[in-house]
């Protein structure tokens, strides 16, 4: 039985509550300008297209969506936040390895 990948989900302030307050979602938190989100960004996607164990991906453009950016206290780009039914249970700021942030989400 094999699960569909993951699609990688736009967050905006619209859609913020009926995606993320249930379940396990990773966010990263992106702009367009910044060289490591780009870095960062074919590995968020890797880890969508793999990891379909109930798991949403979703990313947050930090220049479109301020007051999420806010909300989060998000100071530098990248940053990967995970949440559990809504609550942050993991976050990260910078590049780091996949491996890691298959380690947060588990």
């Amino acid at each position: 039985m094999s699960e569909r990948p993951n699609e990688i989900i736009e967050i905006t302030e619209q859609n913020y509550d009926s995606v993320c307050s249930s379940g396990k979602i990773l966010i990263d938190f992106w702009a367009t300008w910044c060289m490591p989100c780009r870095r960062l960004s074919p590995v968020i996607d890797e880890i969508s297209s793999e990891v379909t164990d109930g798991l949403k991906v979703g990313k947050i453009n930090v220049d479109d969506q301020p007051r999420l950016a806010e909300k989060f206290s998000v100071m530098s780009i990248p940053t990967i936040v995970v949440l559990s039914d809504g609550v942050e249970s993991a976050r990260s700021v910078g590049v780091i390895p996949k491996s890691k942030i298959i380690e947060m989400i588990v």
